[in-house]
C-alpha cells in the first residue's frame, strides 16, 4: 500500500473538506436594501465586512434568478446600486452579498437581503369616454392588487402612487400625451375631436404597460329609399354606417375604414319643408354597418337616418345623419271589380266599384280599353274612399275596364293619383 498514491479530489473526499471549506472567509453581515434615489432607478443594496472583496448577485425566490453578478474590490465602499432594468418585472427576489473575486471565486456562504416583489403597475381596464360640450369625460377601471407576497418590504411604495399618463394618437401624428399622469380614474380631454386612439400609459420602477384604450370614431351614414310608395303598406328602407379610426404604429397613426355592430338607428321622417321630423321606425346596425327599418308609410314624406351618439366601453361614434329623400305617397286601390263577379250576361246592368286608402271625397273616372289606348267613359263620385259605375252590356265578349282615380291632399300632404288594374268583363 505504501507505493499507492491517491488523486487529490479523493483525498480532500475522504477527509470530508472541500477547497472552498479550507479558505472559507467570513460571511458578511447586515445586507440592507433601499432605493438610490427619488426615481426609483435603482437598488441601493449596503452590507458589512472585515474589507474583502464581495460578489454581488440577484436569487429568485420562486422566481428563476437574473444573470446579474457584480464583483467590487476590497477597496471599494461596501455598498453598490444595482438598476433597476436588471430585476425581471412581476417576481420575488433578493440580493445576495459573498466574500469572492472573478478570479478566485466564491469564498464565503452568502448573505441575503430581506425578499422584496418586482410587481409592475395595474393595467387600467374598461374605459369608457362621455361628451360634454367640446371636451371628453374618460373614466377606467384599475383592478385590485394581486396578492402581496412581501408586505412591508423595504422596496415597497405607498399604495394610490401608481400614475397613469394619457396619450391619444391622431392622424398622421404619433403618440403625444394630452395631459399630465394621474393617480385618479378620470380626467377631462380638452378640445379632442374624433377620429383619434386614446390610452393610458402605466409605469413603476419595475416595469411599463398600456391599457384602457378607447378608440374614438367619426361616423357617416346613407340610405337607399324608394323614390314611389304605396300609401299605408309597409315599406323596407336600407342602409349603412361607415366609421372612420385611428389605427397607430410606433410612430405614426393613420385612418382607416371600419364598420361596427350594435349602432342604434333612428329612422325620422318629415311631411313637408319645414315641419318637424318624427320617428317612424328604429334599428341597430348588422355585420359590415347595414341595416334594415320598416316603416308604415302614409302621405308623400321625406325620410332620413339618424344614429345617435354611442359610447361603449372602448370605442365612441360620433352622430351622423344620412341625406333626406322623398318618397312620393299614391293612393293604394284597396279593391276593385264588378259585383256579381266579371262574368254576366248580355244586356244585363253592371256595376263597378273601387275602394280606395285614404278615404277621401273626390272623382273617379271609368275608362275602356280601345285596343290602343284608354278612353274616359264616364266619371262618378268617389265618397268616403269608394265610388260605382253602372252601364248595360250590349254586346257579347271580352272586354277591359278600369278607374282612374285623381291625387288629393290627406292631412295637408300630398298622395299621388293612381289607377286599377285591368279589370277584364266577360259578357256571353
Amino acid at each position: 500500500m505504501g507505493g499507492v498514491r491517491l488523486p487529490l479530489a479523493i483525498v480532500l473526499l475522504v477527509l470530508g473538506v472541500t477547497l472552498t471549506a479550507c479558505s472559507s472567509d467570513p460571511t458578511p453581515t447586515d445586507v440592507t436594501i433601499a432605493w438610490a434615489d427619488k426615481g426609483r432607478s435603482a437598488v441601493q443594496v449596503s452590507w458589512k465586512d472585515n474589507g474583502a472583496p464581495n460578489r454581488i448577485s440577484i436569487e429568485g425566490v420562486v422566481s428563476a434568478s437574473p444573470s446579474y453578478v457584480k464583483y467590487v474590490a476590497a477597496s471599494d465602499p461596501n455598498t453598490w446600486a444595482i438598476p433597476t432594468s436588471a430585476f425581471p418585472p412581476d417576481g420575488n427576489y433578493r440580493i445576495a452579498v459573498a466574500t469572492g473575486t472573478s478570479q478566485g471565486g466564491v469564498t464565503s456562504k452568502p448573505a441575503r437581503s430581506p425578499m422584496f416583489d418586482t410587481d409592475g403597475p395595474l393595467r387600467p381596464t374598461d374605459a369608457v369616454a362621455t361628451p360634454r360640450g367640446k371636451d371628453v369625460v374618460v373614466s377606467w377601471r384599475v383592478p385590485p392588487p394581486t396578492q402581496d407576497f412581501t408586505p412591508g418590504d423595504p422596496l415597497d411604495v405607498p399604495t394610490g402612487s401608481q400614475q397613469y399618463t394619457p396619450v391619444i394618437g391622431s392622424n398622421g401624428q404619433p403618440f403625444r400625451a394630452v395631459a399630465a399622469p394621474t393617480t385618479k380614474t378620470q380626467l377631462v380631454l380638452k378640445n379632442v375631436k374624433p377620429p383619434y386612439f386614446f390610452q393610458l400609459r402605466a409605469k413603476n420602477e419595475w416595469a411599463s404597460l398600456t391599457g384602457a384604450e378607447i378608440a374614438g370614431r367619426v361616423s357617416s351614414t346613407s340610405i337607399a329609399v324608394p323614390t314611389l310608395w304605396t300609401f299605408g303598406k309597409q315599406m323596407l328602407i336600407r342602409g349603412r354606417t361607415i366609421q372612420q379610426q385611428i389605427s397607430c404604429a410606433e410612430t405614426r397613426c393613420s385612418v382607416q375604414q371600419t364598420t361596427s355592430a350594435g349602432l342604434p338607428v333612428v329612422m325620422l321622417a318629415q311631411t313637408r319643408a319645414g315641419a318637424p321630423w318624427v320617428e317612424v321606425g328604429r334599428a341597430t346596425t348588422q355585420g359590415g354597418g347595414h341595416f334594415e327599418v320598416r316603416v308604415n308609410t302614409g302621405t308623400t314624406r321625406s325620410y332620413r337616418a339618424y344614429v345617435p351618439l354611442t359610447s361603449r366601453t372602448g370605442s365612441l361614434s360620433t352622430a351622423s345623419s344620412s341625406k333626406a329623400y322623398l318618397t312620393r305617397s299614391r293612393l293604394l286601390i284597396q279593391g276593385a271589380g264588378y259585383q256579381g263577379g266579371n262574368l254576366h250576361n248580355r244586356n244585363e246592368v253592371i256595376t263597378a266599384a273601387v275602394v280606395v286608402r285614404p278615404v277621401y271625397n273626390g272623382t273617379a273616372t271609368l275608362q275602356f280599353w280601345n285596343g290602343r289606348a284608354w278612353g274616359n267613359v264616364k266619371a262618378t263620385p268617389l265618397r268616403n274612399g269608394r265610388a260605382t259605375i253602372s252601364f248595360k252590356a250590349t254586346k257579347p265578349g271580352i272586354f277591359a275596364y278600369r278607374f282612374l282615380v285623381p291625387g288629393t291632399t290627406y292631412q295637408g300632404s300630398p298622395v299621388f293619383g293612381t289607377a286599377t288594374p285591368s279589370l277584364v268583363l266577360r259578357v256571353r
